[in-house]
C-alpha cells in the first residue's frame, strides 16, 4: 500500500519550478500534537503564509516514530496549505520531530519519498526538535538552547563540522530531564506523598493541592504507574508548584533545584568562558518568576560569561528556517545522522 496521497482536480503540477521555488514546508511534531506552516523562501523571518494544528500526537510504535500515522495527518494539512497559498510545491521541507535522534529511522526511510511525490520536495532535513527549537530561538548563530516542557533537553553548537552539536540530557523522564515539567511534577508529588506517610520533606500544601488535582493519594500509584503518559501527567502538576512556591518552602526549593539542574545542563553544551548567546525555549518557562528567578540566578553563576536572550522563536519557527535556508543553499548548522540529516529525497 503506498503512502497517503496529496492530490487534488485543481492542483497545478508539481514541476512548476518558479512557483515551487517560492515556499518552504516546516513541520514540529511534539507530544501535544503536530503543527505545519508554509512560509515564502525568501522571507521566512516575516512568518508564516499559512498554518495548521492538530492536537493528535504522532503515534510511536515497534519501528518508532510511525511515519504512516505522521503522513496521514501531513499530507492532507501540507496539501491544504499548498492550495491556500496558490503554491505549486515546495522547494524545500523541515521535519522536526520529538524522539527523531533515536526513535526516527521509519520517518528516515519514508519521508524523503512521499515528500517528493506529493509536493515535488527536492531538500528535505529531518531533525530532533531540539534542533527546530534551536533554530527558532538563535536562528544559525552559535550558541545553546535549552528546550524544556514536559521533558528537557540543551543544545549547543559552534557551527563547525569538528565541534558539531553539544547536546546534553533529553534521556526521558526515568533517566534524566531533569529540572523539566515531568521532573518538577515528581518532586511535587513525592513531597506530597512524604507529607501524607508523616515523612520528613513532606509539604502539607502540596498533599491538599494533589488531592484536589488527582483525589485521594493513595490511589495514585495504580492511577498513574500504567498510564503511557505518565510524562505529561507528571509535568500537569508541576504549575501548582509554582503557585505554591511564594508560601511554601518546599514548593520552592524543588523550583530552585530544578533551576539549577537546567543551568548545569546549558554550562555542559557550553564551551568554558563562553560568550555566545544562551535562550531558553518552551513551556516550561510559562511558569512564570517562582521558577525564573531562580534559574536566572543559576545561569549567572554557571555561565557568567554567557549572554541571556530571549528565544526569537518556537520550533516551527525553527523548522521554516532551517526549510528555507535548504532552499537557498544557506544553511550553516552542522549536519548530524541524528540530529539534522540532509536529503535530496527522490519521487518513489
Amino acid at each position: 500500500m503506498g503512502e497517503p496521497s496529496a492530490t487534488s482536480a485543481e492542483r497545478p503540477a508539481v514541476d512548476a519550478p518558479v512557483e515551487r521555488e517560492r515556499y518552504v514546508l516546516g513541520v514540529d511534531s511534539g507530544g501535544s500534537g503536530l503543527r505545519i506552516a508554509v512560509a515564502r523562501a525568501d522571507a521566512p523571518q516575516a512568518g508564516p503564509s499559512a498554518t495548521h494544528a492538530s492536537d493528535e500526537p504522532v503515534r510511536t510504535g515497534p519501528a518508532g516514530i510511525d511515519a504512516a500515522h505522521l503522513l496521514s495527518q501531513l499530507l492532507p494539512a501540507a496539501e491544504e496549505l499548498r492550495r491556500q497559498t496558490g503554491a505549486a510545491g515546495f522547494a524545500a521541507c523541515c521535519v522536526g520531530a520529538a524522539g527523531m535522534g533515536s526513535l526516527g529511522d521509519d520517518l528516515r526511510a519514508r519521508l524523503p519519498a512521499a515528500l517528493a511525490t506529493a509536493f515535488g520536495v527536492r531538500h528535505l532535513a529531518l531533525a530532533a526538535d531540539a534542533v527546530t527549537a534551536y533554530a527558532g530561538a538563535l536562528g544559525q548563530s552559535p550558541g545553546a538552547v535549552v528546550a524544556a516542557g514536559t521533558g528537557m533537553i540543551a543544545l549547543g553548537t559552534d557551527l563547525t563540522a569538528t565541534g558539531g552539536w553539544r547536546r546534553a540530557d533529553g534521556w526521558g523522564h526515568l533517566l534524566g530531564d531533569c529540572g523539566s515539567g515531568a521532573w518538577i511534577g515528581r518532586a511535587g508529588l513525592e513531597a506530597a506523598m512524604r507529607a501524607y506517610d508523616g515523612r520528613p520533606g513532606g509539604s502539607d500544601t502540596l498533599l491538599a493541592r494533589a488531592e484536589a488535582v488527582f483525589g485521594p493519594v493513595a490511589g495514585l500509584p495504580g492511577a498513574l504507574y500504567p498510564r503511557p503518559d505518565r510524562p505529561a501527567v507528571l509535568a500537569s502538576f508541576a504549575p501548582e508548584l509554582a503557585a505554591c512556591a511564594p508560601e511554601d518552602p518546599v514548593a520552592a526549593g524543588i523550583l530552585r533545584d530544578a533551576a539549577r539542574h537546567i543551568a548545569d545542563a546549558a554550562a555542559a553544551v557550553c564551551p568554558p568562558g563562553s560568550r555566545n548567546a544562551v535562550a531558553c525555549t518552551g513551556g516550561l518557562f510559562r511558569m512564570g518568576e517562582p521558577l525564573l528567578v531562580p534559574l536566572r540566578e543559576a545561569l549567572a553563576e554557571r555561565l557568567p560569561e554567557a549572554h541571556l536572550t530571549e528565544a526569537a522563536g518556537s520550533p516551527l519557527d525553527g523548522a521554516l528556517t532551517i526549510a528555507a535556508a535548504l532552499a537557498g543553499n544557506r544553511l550553516v548548522l552542522p549536519a548530524d545522522p541524528k540530529l539534522l540529516q540532509i536529503t535530496r529525497p527522490v519521487r518513489g
